[in-house]
């Protein structure tokens, strides 16, 4: 499925198999997640993404081997600037990304960096573990951003919210599910995940938050998720985009409570999640869609009109 130009449709095509440069693998694709940067990607909101361009960057594949690799959003790393020699590869001002910079898995066949596609836990399914290389990756970023916070508060109720819930109550901390307004379905799956509590995002909650992962990409719901912070509290904004963040009074930001956004993820993220995953265990929740379907699933995403995670099928 390739994307010829922002905000159009993707278009079913027929292309070459890729041919692997050095240092990569070339993968028979089995699934792909469906993530909302894909849809940021095809929505235009994301600036010059490589056109034409084969979205998708939550692969599940096989190599010539047979090893069963995952590939990421991050593609690739310079290895010498500052960034990446202190441990920061996530910010490498010359990364490039998949599905964004590279083609990505929306397709029968990807070429990838082996350097950046991680083995796979047994015990997943492709379908089933396609969500944990990003969903699950950067909702575990940003639950490290969040601190030992005890009261964590999730605004958005998504794939990554649906993941990291699992990880939070794996650690013993309570969790606030903040949803829509009318939402009643999300809700409900917030309390199925954990959640003691769930309710509309444009009001309080029962307790002050210690920390609150922002998932949904709305820049109002920042100043709302301040207003439910205990003093000292973080927000963690978990989206490559969001909306414009409004205007807030600073009392709202006193008594040192922080603002912080999450950027890609490192290898190292992708290596501690996945061995945690298995332990826990994470469950992924997924609904699929054949790989020519990719239009509807965004759809569905973008429409807000998913139970967890999408994830495109390829049929061998």
């Amino acid at each position: 499925m390739v994307l010829q130009a922002a905000r159009e449709p993707l278009r079913l095509e027929d292309l070459p198999v890729p041919e692997p440069g050095p240092g990569q693998v070339r993968l028979r694709v089995s699934a792909c997640g469906v993530c909302r940067t894909d849809l940021h990607v095809v929505d235009g909101e994301l600036p010059d993404p490589k056109l034409p361009l084969v979205p998708g960057h939550q692969i599940v594949g096989r190599d010539e081997e047979g090893r069963r690799l995952g590939v990421p959003w991050l593609g690739w790393t310079c290895g010498v600037c500052r960034y990446c020699r202190s441990g920061r590869e996530n910010l490498c001002e010359s990364a490039r990304f998949t599905g964004y910079d590279l083609d990505g898995g929306y397709a029968e066949w990807a070429v990838a960096d082996e350097r950046f596609c991680f083995p796979l836990p047994e015990g997943y399914g492709d379908v089933e573990v396609a969500p944990l290389l990003c969903a699950g990756l950067i909702g575990y970023r940003s639950l490290r951003l969040a601190g030992d916070a005890e009261r964590l508060g999730l605004y958005g109720f998504g794939a990554s919210a649906h993941i990291v819930a699992q990880v939070a109550r794996h650690e013993g901390r309570r969790l606030f599910g903040f949803v829509r307004p009318g939402d009643d379905e999300a809700a409900a799956f917030a309390r199925e995940l954990g959640c003691e509590w769930a309710g509309p995002s444009d009001a309080p909650g029962p307790e002050e938050l210690d920390a609150a992962i922002v998932f949904a990409p709305v820049g109002p719901l920042v100043p709302a998720a301040l207003r439910s912070l205990a003093r000292g509290g973080v927000v963690v904004c978990a989206g490559i985009h969001m909306s414009d963040l409004p205007s807030f009074p600073y009392e709202l930001l006193w008594h040192e409570r922080v603002v912080r956004s999450v950027a890609n993820l490192t290898r190292r993220d992708g290596e501690e999640f996945l061995a945690l995953a298995p332990e826990i265990p994470v469950r992924t929740e997924v609904e699929t869609f054949p790989l020519e379907q990719a239009n509807e699933a965004l759809d569905r995403l973008r429409r807000g009109d998913l139970r967890g995670a999408a994830v495109l099928t390829v049929d061998a």
